[in-house]
């Protein structure tokens, strides 16, 4: 690609988003090319670009020079977000409402939220900036997966995925997040701005269905007590009250509150007209799926809540509730998790991969089923983004019972992220991604491109599939300037099974 396009984003792209209606910010959304229409080059680096600084040194400090955008640090820096000194960016780790520091403001939050005790484990942090909050509440061993939309000269994501926090482009906007009912057991807002209240609260009932019974809903900024919004404030009250949820604390500009671990109160009499979905409504369908102004209802919805849900680490291994929905979910699940102990193993034994070492940090699993892959990473410094296929089973839920984290993701499109976020990609089943019909919607090149795309220089690319398929891909990854390297599976795998190891140059 030109130079130009170092931080190209397909779906993301604000020429193209610039021509869509503004209405409840439809044109910062994912849009993107038809398949086949898309940019078919390799985006470059920045020049000065190198490999990035190693976690958890990256959680302080990246190269200016991989990310070389000062807005935020000449308008946030006095208020601790970050700052350039030399060849670096600086974070000290502070944010609007706390920029004294997010480990203080995580310990003011730990008076009512239970951080320490292994009962949270997943997070969403709303508009996050440079994400020092999910980056920070990782020493609590909370994995906080942390968004807001592409920021052309800010560059929100792509500062926090340097820094090896995970991190998702991605806008409240017309459509549900791309996350299943019940994935979070805990879902923060800091000067997100996010009106909660608007389009009959809609917003807050998407957060409604994000937020694991039992969980925790923080706020802090805009509207709770402040000036001139007062009316927003006592809206957003009202919402909270019609939902049913328990006020824990309002202190200073911050509020709490706990989602109630039972089943809704609803129907009840609302301002905003709140109601029960129909009992037709999946409340995990998400992609490309446009919000409802209605609360979901759930079966196993007691089984899945705080509290109930096994503590950290237990959850990891324990088979949740939601995989009993599945035929044999439990047997499946059981099994898919030893297969995947063996086979990182075999990865780290006999393929030399890096993984367990501080040249790895940000991986994405490309078909992550239940999320094998990523449990048998449990020891390692890493973290892993399990993509499930659009088109598949919808089995995110069971990973977020697992307390890991993930999306939906249809692998015909650009995956909502920056160029160079990932040290690692991995894909079981490569073919089987694209499409379940024989006529696949998108060539294996476009596919593989977009891995280049978001895979960092020096990055590692695994893919397992059928030898004739490692034929083809073999070919494409030539011709993209990875180095490659075919292997047999493990030794219990299928015979015809090959696993390819490539190298971005």
């Amino acid at each position: 690609c030109s130079a130009d396009e170092v931080d190209q984003m397909p779906c993301e792209d604000p020429k193209r988003n610039s021509q869509l209606s503004r209405e409840m910010n439809f044109y910062r959304e994912r849009h993107c090319p038809s398949p086949g229409e898309g940019p078919l080059c390799l985006v470059p680096p920045p020049e000065g670009y190198r490999v990035p600084i190693p976690w958890p040194e990256s959680l302080f400090k990246i190269w200016h020079g991989n990310t070389p955008y000062d807005k935020i640090a000449d308008r946030k820096g006095h208020q601790g977000w970050m700052k350039k000194e030399g060849p670096y960016f600086i974070f000290p780790g502070g944010g609007t409402m706390f920029p004294d520091g997010a480990v203080q403001y995580i310990e003011k939050l730990g008076r009512y939220i239970p951080f320490n005790k292994g009962i949270l484990r997943t997070a969403l942090d709303m508009g996050c900036g440079v994400a020092s909050f999910g980056g920070f509440l990782l020493k609590k061993n909370i994995t906080t997966l942390s968004f807001a939309p592409r920021d052309s000269h800010k560059a929100q994501i792509q500062f926090a995925l340097e820094r090896g926090i995970p991190a998702f482009v991605a806008m409240l906007g017309t459509r549900r997040l791309p996350f299943p009912a019940f994935s979070f057991d805990l879902v923060h807002c800091s000067r997100c701005l996010i009106p909660f209240t608007a389009y009959n609260a809609s917003y807050i009932i998407e957060v409604d269905r994000l937020l694991r019974p039992g969980g925790y809903l923080a706020i802090s900024g805009p509207p709770v007590r402040w000036h001139k919004q007062e009316k927003e404030w006592a809206q957003l009250q009202s919402a909270a009250k019609a939902l049913c949820y328990e006020l824990i604390i309002v202190e200073g500009n911050t509020v709490i509150w706990k989602k109630p671990s039972v089943a809704t109160c609803l129907p009840n009499e609302n301002e905003f007209g709140i109601d029960l979905c129909s009992n037709s409504d999946d409340p995990s369908e998400a992609w490309y799926f446009k919000l409802k102004p209605c609360v979901s209802k759930i079966s196993l919805m007691q089984e899945v809540a705080v509290g109930s849900i096994p503590k950290w680490p237990q959850r990891l291994s324990k088979p949740p509730a939601r995989v009993s929905l599945a035929e044999e979910g439990a047997t499946v699940f059981e099994a898919d998790t030893k297969r995947w102990a063996r086979r990182v193993a075999y990865y780290k034994k006999s393929l030399g991969l890096k993984l367990g070492t501080s040249k790895i940090r940000n991986i994405l699993d490309m078909n992550a089923y239940f999320g094998g892959f990523a449990a048998a990473l449990l020891s390692d410094p890493v973290w892993v983004m399990n993509a499930v296929p659009a088109h598949k089973p919808r089995t995110l839920d069971v990973i977020y019972d697992r307390g890991l984290i993930g999306v939906y993701h249809d692998w015909c499109e650009a995956f909502s992220t920056y160029p160079r976020t990932y040290d690692f990609i991995h894909v079981e089943g490569i073919k089987s991604i694209r499409d379940v019909s024989t006529e696949s919607r998108c060539h294996l090149v476009d596919v593989m491109v977009e891995m280049d795309r978001i895979l960092r220089p020096e990055g590692t690319a695994v893919i397992r599939d059928s030898s004739k398929i490692i034929d083809k891909v073999e070919l494409i990854a030539n011709a993209i300037r990875w180095k490659v390297e075919v292997h047999d599976g493990e030794p219990e795998s299928n015979k015809e099974v090959k696993t390819l190891v490539a190298t971005k140059e």
